[in-house]
């Protein structure tokens, strides 16, 4: 067991892997898509998958679906290796949510609902499903009327409505307004207090911080860190994060050494300290300034993120070039 499962174990997640790879990999030609990857997703659990776009986590994601072969490696869901017995019948027992769902139009919600039942031969009631996700007052409506927020909850009620054991979230809140993000939080947050499984890709650090138990950063094909979100925080970033830009080239490696400091960088014309104790690291630069007659022009301290262990490790990009 590893110290980051034992740590989940601890919390109150059971310790029985749900996904597993073992040293996974899948090229295309040269393109190392993903290049021997370890993961263990345990039950109960959300977990995250964050990386830039191309990193390879989709390819990984759809590998643990079962719509791509690893070239090497092993890949278990459930306990079960794709092609090894009746995959139909297995995929009752899991559910994939897509970044955009295509739906009939000219279906009602219910209408819909019940359409995507009627592929499974267990699951929830439609009123059930309905009732879970919020959309009562819109069972009549049709999907062509409905709008953005309400079109990802529906996906999710067709997602849900299998009652899987395990679903697959594939940026379920992008391009949402804040209400409507947070609506979809709740009911993956009512989803796993069931002891429900799920495995979340999001470009939101924030959607990530909330939701997962754990996430693993994704670059190249390849896991850079994985582990508890606050943990990874404090590793890679410290407590703080204090930004700032001066009249003044200002000498990184000294910034790296002053007090309260774990490590500096400059970035997009600012200075980002990254810091264990804002407390002694604010006044130690100040005083720094001072000595060398450095003005500065801004000066900012707040908590450290998920999202500046994202920059960190990925150096901030959205795509790799």
């Amino acid at each position: 067991m590893t110290d980051s499962a034992q740590k989940i174990s601890a919390g109150g997640t059971n310790f029985q892997p749900v996904l597993k790879c073992l040293a996974v990999k899948k090229y295309y030609g040269a393109v190392k898509a993903v290049d021997g990857v370890d993961l263990e997703v345990l039950k109960g659990e959300c977990f995250g998958l964050l990386g830039p776009n191309g990193a390879g986590k989709t390819t990984l994601v759809e590998m643990l679906e079962g719509l791509t072969k690893p070239d090497r490696g092993r890949v278990e869901v459930l306990g079960y290796q794709w092609g090894s017995g009746d995959d139909r019948a297995f995929r009752e027992r899991i559910s994939v949510q897509l970044q955009e769902t295509q739906l009939a139009d000219k279906l009602t919600v219910a209408e819909t609902i019940r359409l995507f039942r009627s592929f499974y031969h267990r699951g929830h009631s439609v009123d059930e499903v309905i009732a879970k996700t919020g959309l009562g007052e819109k069972r009549t409506e049709r999907v062509m009327k409905l709008s953005g927020g309400t079109k990802q909850k529906l996906a999710l009620a067709c997602a849900l409505v299998s009652d899987p054991e395990l679903l697959f979230l594939d940026e379920p809140t992008t391009g949402l307004d804040p209400q409507a993000r947070n609506h979809i939080w709740e009911i993956v947050e009512e989803f796993k207090s069931r002891q429900g499984t799920i495995l979340l890709t999001t470009h939101y650090m924030e959607e990530a911080a909330r939701l997962c138990d754990r996430v693993a950063i994704m670059d190249r094909g390849k896991i850079l860190a994985l582990d508890r979100p606050a943990s990874l925080v404090e590793k890679w970033v410290g407590k703080e994060v204090i930004e700032f830009s001066a009249e003044e080239a200002v000498d990184g490696e000294s910034l790296k050494k002053l007090p309260g400091v774990k490590d500096a960088e400059q970035r997009n014309g600012l200075f980002i300290l990254k810091a264990y104790r804002a407390d002694q690291a604010l006044p130690a630069l100040i005083a720094e300034m001072e000595k060398k007659r450095i003005k500065l022009t801004r000066l900012t301290s707040r908590p450290a993120t998920l999202e500046d262990v994202f920059m960190t490790l990925t150096g901030g990009k959205l795509k790799n070039e």
